[in-house]
């Protein structure tokens, strides 16, 4: 794994993990004086979440040039 994938699928790792300790310990978060709804953390999650494990997975199974077998 390239380090940068490797920096990136780990920030959006703890991202995801945030929002569901948010979700999980009801943490009120204001932008702008304006309240973040609680449920806004689990679409959040998902998808962090999901973009972690899908960039993880993509780097894990390429192949080194030249090579015919998978790892």
């Amino acid at each position: 794994m390239k380090p940068a994938s490797l920096i990136s699928a780990l920030f959006l790792s703890l991202v995801a993990v945030a929002h569901v300790v948010r979700l999980a310990l009801g943490v009120p978060v204001t932008v702008d004086g304006m309240g973040v709804p609680q449920w806004a953390s689990l679409p959040a999650a998902v998808l962090t979440g999901t973009l972690a494990f899908l960039l993880w997975r993509e780097n894990r199974t390429e192949r080194p040039a030249g090579s015919a077998t998978p790892r």
